[in-house]
């Protein structure tokens, strides 16, 4: 039987398909969710929830304590476009969550962290081509510098305290599910509910603008993979660049006319395009692929069909 997890940050993008695919996994009762605020009806009945907030280091340990906690799945932050919004409460909430986290497992009183980082660690002067593993990191952003701290911060406490935690650079995420939460790559999940609402789509980011994106079932997959995989394979303790497919607005526009002919896409770039500008349009993840098996199985057309097919219901 496998030991209790703990979702902080259940309700979130990520969150609720994570909480779903580990509870068909493990067991409902093994997986217990938790966030600041209580999710849909579909998350809060599939399983044990708490309301817990991140930055409290006492409840997140009451929880730990009460449920026998082995590994932490720590999902919980204010994304990119939000963050730079709410520049202090993001930092306190990104770092602070953390912090709670890493000392919990400092102490042995659980054995195994998720954490997840997020291209927004790169920066401007980053090469934005098959960005490497490890290169220039000088993110401009409130969301990207709290994540580049907290690579740092994973590194330091796995080789000074021995913590077993482990953690992936997320691209953009594409998803039926749910509804994304601030991120600068919202475009990418917004423009298909535009599409089948309205059959047209205002973008945000300029139409050649290149990020590299991930459909929701490969990241959940590389999460898991990841925390599964035996810890002598895990070398990079800080976060592994991981890659699903890279296009621009215009492509996915492209991509979605050949299912609904008549969509019409147009653009007007708000603050989020200096954002993107700052990240890279693709992503070389060779470190995962070759420790821990990372292999991605959608790309852009495969991802429209099932977002639209989804949509649709």
């Amino acid at each position: 039987m496998h030991k209790p997890i703990l979702i902080i940050g259940a309700c979130g993008q990520i969150g609720t398909e994570l909480t779903f695919e580990l509870r068909s996994k493990y067991g409902a009762d093994n997986v217990i969710a938790s966030d600041i605020r209580e999710g849909g009806d579909a998350l809060m009945q599939s399983g044990p929830f708490e309301l817990l907030d991140a930055t409290n280091y006492g409840a997140i340990e009451d929880v730990v304590m009460h449920y026998e906690i082995d590994e932490v799945y720590l999902m919980a932050a204010m994304l990119s476009a939000t963050a730079e919004k709410f520049p202090m409460r993001a930092w306190n909430l990104n770092m602070n969550s953390l912090f709670n986290v890493l000392n919990l497992a400092k102490d042995k009183k659980i054995s195994k962290v998720f954490w997840p980082s997020s291209i927004a660690v790169f920066g401007p002067n980053t090469p934005k081509t098959n960005t490497p593993q490890s290169t220039i990191m000088e993110p401009s952003t409130v969301y990207g510098i709290s994540k580049q701290s907290g690579e740092r911060w994973c590194e330091y406490y796995h080789k000074k305290y021995g913590v077993d935690v482990r953690s992936v650079r997320y691209p953009g995420l594409i998803s039926w599910k749910t509804m994304p939460g601030g991120g600068t790559t919202d475009y990418a999940v917004e423009i298909y509910h535009e599409a089948l609402k309205k059959g047209s789509y205002e973008c945000f980011l300029k139409s050649d603008t290149e990020l590299p994106m991930m459909y929701m079932d490969d990241a959940i997959r590389a999460t898991i993979d990841l925390m599964e995989s035996p810890s002598e394979q895990i070398k990079v303790r800080s976060s592994y660049n991981l890659a699903g497919m890279n296009f621009t607005p215009e492509q996915m526009a492209e991509s979605i006319k050949k299912h609904i002919p008549a969509f019409d896409i147009s653009y007007a770039p708000d603050f989020r395009q200096e954002i993107a500008d700052s990240w890279p349009s693709s992503i070389d993840d060779t470190e995962a692929r070759n420790e821990w098996g990372w292999e991605p199985k959608f790309n852009l057309e495969q991802t429209t069909k099932e977002m639209l097919d989804n949509l649709k219901g």
